[in-house]
């Protein structure tokens, strides 16, 4: 904590616990053997972008950064609440590689004071019949839940349904694997989230 920020009683936020990520190739197969639930290849980042040069700055040094360990490209997407989402796409096989690039896009993000804007990231599944699942890790929380449209939601509209049941399925087979988000009331809809509507990622044809 800096002088100006001691006398004026100002705190900076704890730093987020962003190695949890790591957890998620394990929780992957855990999913696969549960439920039949295996990588999209698709995984992202969602915080509020500030206005002005400061993000394209940051935008430009992520890319750089996962360019310089030869790491697939960094999409934007803005959804219809104003959050960003830095997607990135990988073979669904490499899912440590995916969450790799994850922490390197939320490290650098937090590392440029943008901390406070960060919300969540989000690894997609797919499941039997192409259903999606998304895994939420809150970024303030440091915890993790299930996001799982119904069949026949397309992800990428506000009046959907979810399968509440099998979040609470997912949740407690993931329990041993990964931190949970005890408050149900944490659990926040991410309609519209990259690669939740089926085929959106291109793996499945």
């Amino acid at each position: 904590m800096g002088f100006l920020d001691s006398i004026m009683g100002r705190k900076k936020p704890p730093r987020a616990d962003l190695d949890q990520l790591f957890g998620l190739p394990s929780a992957a197969i855990t999913l696969q053997a549960g439920l039949d639930y295996m990588p999209a290849g698709v995984g992202s980042v969602a915080f509020r972008a500030p206005q002005g040069k400061a993000f394209a700055d940051v935008q430009r040094e992520v890319q750089e950064l996962l360019d310089s360990d030869g790491g697939p490209a960094v999409e934007a997407e803005v959804d219809d609440f104003g959050f960003t989402w830095l997607v990135v796409r990988t073979d669904p096989a490499d899912i440590a590689g995916l969450v790799t690039d994850l922490h390197a896009i939320n490290v650098t993000l937090q590392d440029h004071g943008f901390g406070a804007a960060l919300l969540c990231s989000l690894v997609v599944f797919t499941g039997p019949d192409q259903r999606r699942l998304g895994m939420v890790y809150l970024f303030k929380q440091g915890t993790f839940y299930p996001f799982a449209p119904e069949p026949g939601s397309d992800g990428s509209g506000h009046s959907g349904a979810r399968d509440n049941l099998l979040e609470i399925q997912i949740r407690d087979l993931l329990a041993g694997e990964l931190t949970m988000e005890n408050q149900l009331s944490r659990w926040f809809a991410v309609w519209g989230a990259p690669g939740l509507a089926p085929h959106s990622d291109g793996a499945d044809g």
